[in-house]
């Protein structure tokens, strides 16, 4: 066994009368007059390979064992098939069993399983249709984000995990600590494992780990910076973290996030860069996965295909954030959320204006300073900053970003009226005192962009394992 071995995406492309082996897990058998029948998949494509055993050719005890989640490997000859939808199968000839599975237990045995259901058993679920289509698309995404910036000469850099800077002051940050002690053993479910309660010991930051207090990244935003001003362009593609109580289908407290930073760009070159993004990963997802794409067509999103299709083919509309209120108060639609000039538009009035108004893509721009971070530049009227969202059909704001502030006394400004300190930024502010340069990025949701490319509903159905409020399994 090698890793160089064809699979069945190859063998589906392999000539009648071909000597094939294929390894991979039994997704159905049924048996008919003296035949089997298995559909095997290896995960390698959508479509699964037929595999057929006719009687006395494989020996019954070992067939028997071929159940629905066993680990198998046929051989045999490729033939041409009479069935609808494949053009060839594999005629068994011999039989190994890597992994039996009982079917009475297997929790896949289970039809029509809910994704509720399929989360409780996440480290399952990709053998299934759809969250294995959900994974191909997920890597074909990370390769097409790589390809994208790589080709157009950007750095990829890696940016800290652990961090004592809160990029969003949002203060929405999970602590990371070694001031620890072991507390009572964990009783319940939890009892007679290694498992052990801990509680924080009451001690100074200053005798921690780092000698101060420590936090996992929501964003790798400030330090891209630090080499966006040394090697001009440059993008992270990482994880990162917010410890937000929220348990919506939008929101995961572990995710990854894509973002480029370019020094000498201001934000009509970053809107532009959002939108040739855009286009250029959502199209490659088109062109290499059609098969997966067509699943999700079929049994998710009816109108996924014509909406991504129109993504790639339309300009992005550009609109400020000024006009943008204007459009939604003038269009006598009762929002849930009533809209007025400085509010932070919500996902029904960002869905208005790319479904129902616009019908395409849109790009807002100088947004109230209020309600952004403030690392954004301040525009000349003292009351917007030179920020941008893109925002989607069917899903609102997909990426956000701005001009960056390159003036140290209006960012230091920034930083106080933001009601934080400015002594974890004195590096940042560095950056502003040896060589600023007008210079702008984004940032987009991994999770989010493949919610958008598959029509999945849920985050938590995007990511290999979710971590939210309360869950932290596998």
């Amino acid at each position: 066994m090698d890793y160089r071995r064809q699979y069945i995406r190859d063998l589906f492309a392999s000539k009648a009368g071909t000597q094939a082996s294929a390894y991979g897990w039994v997704k159905t058998r049924r048996d008919s007059k003296g035949v089997s029948f298995v559909q095997l998949s290896d995960g390698s494509c959508f479509q699964d390979l037929q595999v057929v055993i006719e009687a006395n050719v494989v020996p019954e005890e070992l067939l028997k064992k071929a159940t629905t989640g066993a680990c198998v490997c046929f051989e045999g000859e490729i033939v041409e098939s009479p069935a609808a939808g494949q053009a060839v199968e594999l005629k068994a000839k011999a039989l190994t069993v890597f992994g039996e599975a009982d079917p009475n237990q297997y929790p896949l045995q289970k039809k029509g399983a809910s994704f509720e259901f399929l989360r409780e058993i996440a480290h399952l679920r990709a053998r299934g249709n759809t969250f294995g289509a959900v994974m191909r698309i997920r890597s074909l995404a990370a390769h097409a984000v790589h390809t994208f910036f790589q080709s157009r000469g950007f750095h990829y850099i890696q940016t800290p995990i652990i961090t004592a800077s809160d990029c969003e002051g949002a203060g929405e940050m999970f602590s990371v600590t070694t001031n620890l002690e072991v507390n009572e053993p964990l009783e319940g479910e939890h009892q007679g494992t290694r498992m052990q309660a801990y509680r924080l010991k009451s001690v100074s930051p200053k005798e921690d780990f780092f000698g101060k207090p420590a936090y996992l990244t929501v964003s790798g935003q400030l330090e891209a910076e630090t080499f966006a001003l040394g090697l001009t362009n440059v993008y992270t593609f990482g994880p990162t973290f917010r410890a937000e109580n929220s348990s919506t289908s939008r929101h995961l407290a572990e995710f990854w996030m894509i973002e480029p930073e370019m020094a000498f760009c201001d934000l009509e070159g970053d809107m532009n860069l959002a939108e040739e993004f855009l286009k250029a990963v959502i199209g490659d997802i088109l062109e290499f996965g059609a098969a997966d794409l067509g699943f999700f067509n079929q049994r998710i999103e009816p109108e996924l295909l014509k909406t991504l299709e129109h993504v790639v083919e339309s300009p992005f509309e550009r609109l400020t954030y000024t006009e943008a209120i204007k459009l939604l108060e003038s269009s006598q639609v009762s929002f849930e959320y009533p809209v007025s000039w400085g509010v932070d538009l919500q996902s029904e009035h960002e869905r208005w204006l790319t479904e129902v108004k616009i019908g395409r893509p849109v790009i807002l721009t100088d947004y109230p300073a209020e309600i952004k971070a403030f690392y954004m530049r301040m525009n000349q009227d003292g009351k917007t900053v030179r920020a941008m969202d893109v925002l989607a059909p069917r899903i609102g704001e997909i990426i956000g970003g701005s001009q960056r502030e390159e003036r140290l006394e209006v960012l230091e400004e920034r930083i106080k009226s933001a009601g934080l300190s400015l002594d974890p930024y004195w590096w940042y502010l560095d950056l502003r005192r040896f060589g600023s340069a007008p210079h702008s990025g984004f940032g987009l949701g991994f999770e989010r962009l493949l919610m958008y490319v598959t029509g999945m509903k849920n985050i938590r159905d995007v990511i290999p394992y979710f971590r939210v409020p309360g869950s932290a399994d596998f």
